[in-house]
């Protein structure tokens, strides 16, 4: 599909809910490298919940879903990493208040809300080995295809190439935050289990975009 509308977005949460169902058994064996082995049952009860949500609301608009799903996933995952995608959801729902198509000028909006939103809320910054190392080339490459003109096929394919590049390359850092932080150095050599969470993300989304 050339744009998501407003009755794609149901679809859109359905798509992301059972790819994380799918990812959660290898959020959790990653997670458990260096952390507490929580994220995969988190993300997954967090975009169920926001899925549910979504499905359920009675007054549909972009924004509305957006906020719907940003709120359920709070609230079902009041975890750390929880509370950073759903205020991603909830400042993208604010970016696209009144937008009724998310083409390629949209979904690059999407994700610099998404992505300074979680910046603000974790406190992080690109480089600390965390889901921002993600979110940010996300949102760059979307940016730039939007100045393209490219199409959201094609932007979102390209996107998910910089998510991959960037995911790779947490590998190379060291954890400055959360409970992989302890291990500093252990850290390096593993991709980052957040970062990955943000690729998944934007692998759904445009799995959903190219299904369409």
């Amino acid at each position: 599909m050339d744009q998501i509308n407003t009755e794609h977005m149901v679809d859109v949460f359905a798509g992301l809910a059972a790819f994380f169902a799918n990812k959660r058994d290898f959020l959790i064996a990653l997670d458990g490298k260096v952390g507490d082995s929580d994220l995969g049952l988190t993300m997954s009860k967090a975009f169920a919940a926001a899925h549910e949500a979504v499905a359920a609301e009675t007054e549909p608009a972009i924004a509305t879903y957006l906020k719907d799903a940003g709120m359920a996933m709070a609230k079902a995952a009041p975890s750390t990493m929880g509370t950073l995608m759903a205020t991603g959801f909830l400042r993208a729902s604010k970016a696209l208040d009144g937008v009724d198509a998310i083409g390629t000028a949209e979904m690059a909006a999407f994700w610099r809300a998404y992505s300074d939103g979680v910046a603000q809320r974790g406190k992080a910054k690109v480089g600390d080995k965390t889901v921002l190392d993600v979110l940010e080339p996300i949102a760059s490459s979307l940016e730039t295809s939007a100045a393209q003109d490219l199409a959201l096929p094609q932007a979102m394919t390209k996107a998910v190439e910089a998510a991959s590049d960037a995911l790779e390359n947490t590998k190379t850092m060291v954890a400055q935050h959360g409970k992989a932080a302890a291990f500093q150095e252990k850290s390096k050599g593993l991709q980052d289990a957040g970062a990955t969470v943000g690729l998944f993300i934007i692998q759904s989304m445009t799995a959903t975009v190219h299904a369409g």
